[in-house]
């Protein structure tokens, strides 16, 4: 396994045990609060936040798309393309997660997960392998291209997301960490938000 990927997902899984221990405390001020949800905002917090996670099921579920998607990009990239990448994924979807279900949807509860950083690099990995089959761990005999599993992700995503179906799961920070990858790429690619040439 790639060192980026192998430290991000030790340092997920880390934190994740030191939360059981530690309790509510480090959601309190290492989650991301929305304005108004009852939780004070930090900086810190826009990058922090993807450390956490609810539950190990959670966990389990991002590690593992960090796993699959991370480690050849990683390869392909190198180490600091890809860690500002993922991080710039992160950052992106902890803003667009502020801006929508914060000031418009009045979100009430805190985010937390690694899933703006893995939305990131799904589309990265949907762009550079866009014929590379993406299959289910429980469905092995599905199997999808890289580039229609992604469109097709972001558009239930967005459709949960104005609907405001399943409560509880952020899907406009899914959406923007899909943003902030196709940005980070844009980016490394010499190229500007619109396609072109800087």
């Amino acid at each position: 396994m790639p060192p980026i990927t192998l430290a991000l997902i030790l340092l997920n899984v880390l934190v994740y045990a030191l939360s059981v221990f530690t309790g509510p405390d480090m959601v309190r001020t290492f989650a991301l609060w929305p304005p108004g949800s009852g939780g004070m905002f930090h900086l810190w917090q826009l990058v922090t936040y993807s450390f956490l996670h609810g539950s190990l099921l959670h966990l389990g579920f991002n590690m593992l798309a960090l796993w699959m998607f991370g480690g050849e990009l990683e390869r392909r990239w190198g180490d600091l393309r890809y860690l500002l990448t993922y991080l710039l994924s992160v950052v992106v979807a902890a803003m667009t997660q502020i801006a929508v279900s914060g000031y418009f949807l009045h979100a009430t509860g805190p985010v937390v997960g690694a899933s703006g950083g893995v939305f990131g690099l799904l589309l990265a990995y949907a762009l550079y392998f866009p014929r590379n089959a993406i299959t289910f761990v429980f469905l092995p005999f599905i199997r999808i291209p890289a580039r229609t599993f992604v469109f097709g992700y972001g558009a239930i995503e967005l459709f949960l997301g104005v609907t405001q179906t399943d409560a509880g799961v952020a899907h406009f920070a899914h959406l923007g960490g899909l943003f902030g990858g196709w940005l980070g790429v844009q980016y490394f690619r010499g190229r500007g938000i619109f396609g072109t040439r800087r």
